[in-house]
């Protein structure tokens, strides 16, 4: 399929870009929404802070969904630079393994809820003869430019440094305008992805992740431990 090409415009005041032709498209909801979270986290700045969601879930499901994935997604980046102190307590360090391991369980959970949004909506969707499936379901895709909307706003952090030499905010720059430019590939063909289902050109196909080191009948060292 052709894309149709597109300029880029700023979105806010510390270079953040979007696709110009996505009026009404998924992406503009959802890069909206990751960033109203990773503002929102970093008034107080602590995995700790109590959360609230903004969007309801009766009046507006996806909103809900997407601020709470985001949520997850933020506040474990902050656990992964937490845990990489090399001077932790190693009580306080296995006590974070445990909050990142549910944390990772979270996110998950909720990639699995907006996919079953998509299928919820795409249901009567008749599907061509011809339709493939991809090779990533939509709220993959989704995850994916979660964690790229705080890959974004952490590179511009350290692109703006005050205190940092001068060759590593010109590597930084280089790597936040790879990341601009990722995140407009990646809005791109997830909104294609969508439009193609919704088209009939696709359909989704969604598998459980079905992890097996939670659950203490499969992992085999919960299971020595009941």
């Amino acid at each position: 399929m052709m894309l149709t090409a597109f300029r880029v415009v700023k979105l806010t005041n510390y270079g953040l870009y979007l696709p110009f032709n996505i009026k009404d498209m998924f992406t503009k909801k959802a890069n909206a929404i990751f960033q109203e979270v990773i503002d929102n986290y970093h008034v107080i700045n602590t995995v700790d802070q109590p959360f609230e969601n903004p969007y309801d879930e009766k009046t507006d499901l996806l909103g809900h969904l997407l601020y709470r994935k985001s949520w997850i997604d933020t506040v474990q980046w902050h656990y992964e630079d937490i845990i990489r102190d090399p001077k932790i307590d190693p009580v306080a360090a296995l006590k974070l393994k445990r909050l990142i391991d549910a944390s990772n369980q979270d996110r998950t959970d909720m990639v699995e809820y907006i996919d079953s949004y998509f299928l919820e909506k795409y249901k009567k969707v008749i599907q061509k003869s011809n339709a493939t499936i991809n090779t990533e379901s939509p709220a993959w895709g989704v995850d994916r430019l979660s964690i790229l909307a705080l890959k974004i706003y952490h590179m511009n952090e350290e692109a703006s440094r005050t205190d940092a030499s001068e060759t590593h905010i010109a590597s930084c720059k280089e790597k936040l305008d790879v990341l601009l430019e990722q995140r407009v590939d990646l809005s791109t063909a997830i909104d294609t992805l969508l439009k193609d289902i919704e088209n009939g050109d696709k359909y989704m196909k969604v598998y459980k992740q079905m992890k097996m080191y939670n659950d203490d009948e499969m992992n085999p060292v919960l299971r020595s431990k009941k």
